[in-house]
């Protein structure tokens, strides 16, 4: 029985069976909050002072990055044993999100090829 079969059961878990081996301390919260405003400053300083050419590239890069720190210090997901399945549903969630958003981009871009006027003479395609 897992750990929330045994709480609906009314048993106690056992002595570190489903206790996390080494439970987050003060000093990891702060450095995640650290990082996490750091990496919401620095491209919002760099946007305001307009010093970089690929803005949305660079943007996405720090998104990615706090997405990061958000899951390892504050959801606490990891490679651990004990982190096994919901470290599978977060790739899962992951997966179907990029195969959404691609296959909705993928679409809306065929779209717009097949029906603006004008932008099939520019990819040369002529019916």
């Amino acid at each position: 029985m897992n750990v929330a079969n045994e709480a609906v059961a009314g048993h106690a878990p056992h002595a570190g069976h489903g206790a996390h081996a080494h439970a987050p301390t003060q000093r990891q919260y702060i450095v995640g909050f650290v990082l996490a405003i750091a990496l919401t400053a620095i491209p919002f300083a760099l946007v305001m002072s307009h010093m970089v050419a690929g803005t949305p590239l660079v943007i996405a890069g720090f998104a990615l990055a706090q997405i990061l720190v958000h899951v390892v210090y504050f959801l606490h997901v990891n490679t651990s044993e004990e982190q096994r399945w919901n470290l599978m549903a977060l790739l899962y969630t992951g997966v179907m999100v990029f195969i959404v958003i691609g296959g909705s981009l993928w679409i809306m871009h065929h779209l717009y090829l097949n029906m603006v006027p004008g932008v099939m003479h520019m990819h040369g395609r002529m019916s």
